[in-house]
């Protein structure tokens, strides 16, 4: 049985929609953010860096949203979540998961997380004012070079549709009208119709 620990509305609801697509048997621990649960030392014995996703297996556990979609992928080759049998395509669903995580995570970071970065309180300022320009400017990018029709592989869906549907989700937040990112909205109502979606998001508001 595998294990995900999550915190709602968090990059780890890719890799529960991909376990709720793969049929994987698996449960789900949610992390009280609020309350700090990711930093006290039950949950760093699990995962040292304290933050989320992590995924536990009979082998050990697994950090870090691509890994862990390129785990379950390939754990569950018969729910066909990633081409595994194209070199080339395969590698290329990567690239997409590759900047979702270093880059469109990372300018969404900066609306909470500017300490990261910075220790003066303008310079935090300075950056939370940029993150509506950076996060249109990703997803811009995303709907010109990265998103087909109707999946980010075009016919095939995989992982990388999971993971952009969760970050996509943050753009309202980040103050992106997505009004002026057709695709990437049309994207978002083809996911929402899919019954692993529904079974996470249902999970997630659960509580489970």
């Amino acid at each position: 049985m595998l294990t995900l620990y999550y915190a709602p509305k968090t990059c780890a609801r890719a890799s529960h929609i991909a376990l709720a697509e793969s049929g994987l048997p698996y449960r789900t621990q949610r992390l009280n953010f609020a309350e700090g649960e990711q930093r006290q030392p039950a949950y760093l014995a699990i995962n040292p860096k304290g933050r989320v996703p992590a995924l536990v297996t009979e082998r050990g556990t697994l950090t870090e949203t691509p890994a862990i979609l390129a785990y379950i992928a390939q754990s569950a080759p018969q729910a066909r979540l990633a081409p595994l049998d194209d070199a080339f395509a395969y590698a290329q669903m990567q690239a997409v998961n590759a900047y979702l995580c270093s880059t469109v995570h990372v300018a969404h970071a900066h609306r909470f997380r500017a300490a990261r970065w910075a220790d003066d309180k303008s310079a935090h300022e300075s950056m939370q004012r940029k993150v509506a320009s950076n996060m249109r400017e990703c997803f811009e990018l995303i709907e010109s070079t990265m998103l087909g029709s109707p999946w980010v592989l075009g016919e095939q869906y995989s992982v990388a549709d999971a993971y952009l549907y969760t970050l996509a989700g943050w753009l309202e937040g980040d103050g992106v009208d997505l009004a002026g990112l057709p695709a990437t909205r049309a994207h978002r109502d083809r996911m929402e119709q899919r019954p692993a979606v529904q079974k996470a998001l249902a999970e997630e508001a659960a509580g489970a």
